[in-house]
């Protein structure tokens, strides 16, 4: 069949398959509809004789009591009282029935609790008026009115009743109305229903026409598809085939022939003639994948190589799928591609991560030299001029003792240079796990190392409660260190520094420059003084390794301290800002991400 005649015949199907769907869905709701209707009407019919039956039993059995009452006060029978006091329970059932079968209708259920209302005082009525009659007084004006009385209930009890049947009646007068006027609109419902028929037959003539047009773009689009994935396939490299499990067939693409080094359908999609290509040291190993395919009916990641005629050796990696349409119809959908380029590139970073763990090592060998051989001079130098100032310094010109104390001075400074890059060098993420910590104690113990300086320069430090936090503890430690120790190098003269540190958690989305949503929410650590501040202008040069504000002879340091201050909140995933005015003092805020554990 061609693909025209393909075409004419789906559009008949669709039309007739709609058209008959909708006349049967059409009858259908009109006969429920009509059945519906009726049903409804029988169960209202139904449901008012129902209250009419309650009803006359209730006033059946009051009537017997009232005829009881009068038998037993005319002639002292207490046989007369019999039905009185059997019916009482049938009384309180009827009653519980009639407010079930009224139970959507307010009306009824108010009249129905008046009624009872009235049969309880009936009752207390009777007792009274018995008790009289027992005691002979039945001739006193006491017996006279709540006999009277009694009668008057009863009445006002039939009157009710009567009001709940008027009503009842009337529900059902307007149930019949409305069911007539569905039943007598039923046929020009029937003829919109065929008129609505029309139009939507019509409408899907027009919808299959432009449908028809859309598959044939659709058509030409596929096709210029198919060439894309053609090409697509060449430039990445990989190749597909198909097994079709029900006929046990396979099918190779054009590009998995030429990733074998073959023309297009050179040879028969096959499994030996597949395996004439795999390398003889992975045979074994791929047999026993595909074997396992046939029984499992998958195939999961396997890498294997392959050699081509003209003995260029490639890696090839493959996996497939399986498919079962709603027949039952199964499909192995593989991919196999060239990986050749990925293994060299995994060789080459190999090489790259050797190179640089060898670096690494040469880097730790000169963090030892530094330490130890780089610094034993240096302790030599800082010894004999010592020992120069305490001997010699009384012979020595005003030049020679000048040069003394540069020479003293610088060695202190290279000393202080020396530690500081081997502090910057440790701070290292690597050196020690992160650990739920008690952030407290780690500023505790960060403050002796600094307290000849805290206690020579009266300052005053303030602090908030830290919660445990998720941290490497003695790079935390470090790190309250050399900001406390910045803020108190760079106080004002004559003013005893004040430093605040103060605690919060922040939302991620409020923090300018996180750019992750890995962490939705932020410690937040400020550390705030009073001392010279800084121009805005420096806020992140500050943090840049030997960059200095000042002159070495105004303020000591190396310019490495806030440097390291950034390598650890970066170690932590966090961040670190600076703000600052000349003379107003700095503020130093610090970022560190709310781990889940912690």
């Amino acid at each position: 069949m061609n693909l025209k005649s393909l075409y004419n015949s789906e559009r008949f199907l669709k039309i007739l398959f709609g058209s008959g769907l909708f006349i049967v869905l059409c009858m259908g709701g009109l006969a429920y509809k009509y059945i519906r209707d009726l049903s409804q009407s029988l169960k209202m019919v139904e449901h008012t004789y129902d209250v009419h039956d309650e009803l006359a039993d209730l006033m059946a059995i009051l009537k017997d009591a009232e005829s009881g009452k009068r038998g037993f006060i005319i002639s002292n029978d207490t046989t007369f009282l019999e039905p009185l006091i059997n019916d009482q329970e049938k009384v309180g059932e009827i009653l519980d029935r009639l407010e079930h079968l009224t139970a959507d209708n307010v009306t009824q259920q108010e009249n129905i609790k008046d009624i009872k209302l009235r049969i309880d005082k009936s009752l207390a009525i009777f007792d009274k008026t018995l008790s009289l009659a027992q005691q002979g007084k039945t001739e006193t004006a006491e017996f006279k009115t709540a006999f009277k009385e009694g009668r008057r209930n009863m009445n006002n009890i039939r009157f009710k009743m009567d009001e709940i049947t008027a009503h009842e009646n009337e529900l059902l007068k307007q149930r019949r109305n409305q069911s007539s006027e569905s039943l007598s609109n039923a046929p020009l419902l029937v003829y919109y229903v065929l008129i609505l028929s029309l139009a939507i037959l019509l409408l899907t003539y027009v919808q299959i026409s432009l449908n028809l047009k859309d598959l044939k773009i659709k058509n030409e689009q596929l096709e210029t598809f198919k060439e894309s994935a053609t090409q697509s396939a060449i430039v990445s490299k990989h190749g597909n085939w198909i097994w079709y499990v029900n006929e046990d067939r396979f099918e190779y693409s054009d590009n998995l022939y030429r990733l074998l080094g073959e023309e297009p359908g050179s040879f028969d999609a096959t499994i030996e003639d597949y395996m004439a290509f795999v390398h003889p040291e992975d045979r074994e190993k791929l047999s026993k994948q595909i074997h396992r395919m046939f029984e499992e009916r998958d195939l999961p990641y396997i890498n294997y190589r392959i050699i081509q005629k003209n003995g260029t050796l490639k890696h090839f990696k493959a996996n497939a799928k399986l498919l079962t349409d709603q027949e039952g119809y199964s499909r192995l959908l593989g991919t196999t591609a060239d990986i050749t380029d990925e293994i060299e590139n995994y060789r080459l970073l190999e090489e790259k991560n050797a190179e640089l763990e060898r670096n690494n090592k040469e880097l730790a060998s000169f963090n030892y030299v530094a330490s130890h051989d780089l610094q034993e001079p240096l302790r030599k130098i800082q010894t004999f001029l010592s020992r120069l100032e305490d001997k010699e310094l009384d012979n020595l010109t005003n030049s020679g003792k000048t040069y003394i104390e540069r020479i003293k001075t610088s060695s202190i400074r290279m000393r202080s240079l020396i530690d500081d890059l081997l502090q910057y060098s440790r701070t290292n993420k690597s050196d020690k796990a992160m650990e739920l910590y008690d952030i407290n104690e780690l500023l505790e113990t960060a403050k002796p190392d600094l307290a000849d300086v805290i206690e020579e320069k009266k300052a005053t430090i303030i602090s908030d409660t830290f919660p445990a936090m998720k941290v490497i503890p003695f790079q935390i430690k470090q790190l309250f260190q050399n900001l406390i120790s910045n803020s108190l190098k760079y106080s004002k003269d004559n003013v005893p520094p004040v430093i605040k540190i103060t605690y919060s958690k922040t939302k991620a989305s409020s923090i300018e420059g996180v750019k992750s949503n890995k962490y939705k929410s932020y410690h937040t650590i400020t550390v705030e003084d009073n001392g010279i501040g800084f121009e805005p202008q420096y806020a992140e040069q500050i943090f840049v390794l030997f960059n200095r504000l000042h002159n070495k002879s105004e303020y000591s340091g190396t310019g490495i301290g806030l440097s390291i201050c950034k390598k650890i909140v970066d170690n932590h995933g966090g961040l670190i800002f600076a703000t600052g005015q000349l003379g107003k003092g700095a503020i130093f805020t610090v970022y560190l991400p709310v781990k889940i554990s912690s």
